[in-house]
């Protein structure tokens, strides 16, 4: 008898279970398939949407630079004199992230039909446009002055903006980098129990985790280290997906064109 029987019919199992596959697809995913690398590059910008957010909600005050329906949801209470919520730092996060969207359009537009060179464009400005924030970030105060807060306001806003364009547009499904609303709702409306075909909770639950993940990370490091590492971490990611994805989509495989 194999003395690995066990470990073989585990692998078996695995591929038999959707879950499974569903993960293992995600993170190791089939370079020649339809989405080529885009499934783990774009878990890696889930990431980093976490860490980002924890930044900006713990060291700017009650505003997120991601996560737009927050801000909505800020800017009703700050409107409505709530206390710890600004008009003016939820107008500007809301103006910067549009104003990064519509640039991250303008590049999908010239690169919407190469996906490689899309997110590696995309991915190299957010990572100019983070290193811009690590360098305010260093030299912040305690507590946060608006000739500080402002800036770091609007070059995140700008760097998670392109980011969501780029993610629309390259349209990987349960991926988008910034919104998990649809995608917890899915893996309930979608499973078997709620009366769907199927939930892919696999890649949805992976995407939950990331952001879960960079949140966590990001808080330990604001709170115990230094504000700036969360910042730092973002860079390093941000500039490894657009490495990987430029060296990836180079030889122009089918992915890149779908």
């Amino acid at each position: 008898m194999n003395p690995l029987w066990f470990l073989l019919d585990v692998d078996k199992y695995r591929d038999m279970n959707p879950f499974f596959t569903d993960i293992r697809r995600t993170i190791i995913p089939d370079l020649s398939g339809e989405d080529g690398p885009l499934p783990p590059l774009l878990v890696t910008m889930t990431l980093v949407t976490g860490l980002v957010d924890a930044f900006s909600y713990l060291v700017l005050g009650h505003v997120f630079v991601a996560n737009m329906t927050g801000n909505v949801v800020f800017l009703g209470f700050a409107v409505a004199g709530a206390p710890g919520f600004s008009i003016g730092a939820s107008v500007v996060a809301l103006a910067s992230f549009w104003f990064g969207a519509l640039v991250g359009g303008r590049i999908g537009s010239k690169h919407g039909k190469h996906r490689g060179k899309l997110l590696s464009t995309t991915a190299a400005i957010q990572a100019v446009l983070l290193g811009a924030s690590v360098i305010l970030a260093v030299f912040i105060g305690s507590p946060v002055t608006a000739g500080y807060r402002y800036p770091l306001i609007v070059v995140l806003g700008l760097a998670m903006g392109l980011q969501n364009a780029a993610a629309r547009k390259l349209a990987v499904p349960d991926l988008t980098t910034t919104v998990l609303t649809l995608t917890i709702t899915g893996t309930a409306a979608d499973s078997a129990l709620g009366g769907g075909k199927g939930s892919k909770a696999g890649r949805r639950l992976i995407a939950v985790a990331a952001m879960l993940l960079g949140a966590l990370i990001g808080a330990v490091l604001v709170v115990h280290v230094h504000i700036a590492y969360p910042l730092v971490i973002a860079v390093i990611a941000t500039a490894s997906v657009a490495a990987a994805a430029l060296a990836l989509g180079r030889s122009n495989p089918t992915w890149v064109r779908v």
